[in-house]
């Protein structure tokens, strides 16, 4: 077995600290459908977090990319089946309480959708 690293737990302490349980559960519900991502954003008017803006900014990214590619024969399927790895990846990372940027197109959609939540 592999020593776990002391700075790891202690990055995770003050991530944890960082960030609170409701911050942390509305990141998360922005992953789950459109339904999810609307009431993450209705969530946080009245509690303007930088956190959970970040994750409704890379779900509406990748929400408008796979509802505008899933149409097209083969291609579109291909984009549709990486946004799902997307959607995955950004959802463990709202689960973990982290603000990674989606590969590729996550810091794009920071930049697009920056009046969002503002």
């Amino acid at each position: 077995m592999e020593a776990k690293n002391f700075s790891d737990i202690e990055t995770a302490k003050e991530r944890s600290l960082t960030i609170s349980d409701k911050e942390k559960s509305n990141g998360i519900i922005a992953y789950i459908t459109i339904i999810g991502l609307v009431i993450a954003f209705i969530q946080n008017q009245e509690l303007k977090s930088e956190y959970v803006n970040f994750h409704v900014r890379q779900m509406i990214g990748l929400a408008l990319i796979m509802i505008a590619v899933s149409w097209i024969p083969f291609v579109g399927w291909f984009i549709a089946l990486v946004g799902i790895v997307f959607w995955i990846m950004g959802l463990m990372g709202a689960i973990n309480g982290e603000r990674k940027p989606i590969p590729i197109v996550g810091e794009h959609f920071q930049e697009w959708f920056k009046s969002v939540g503002a």
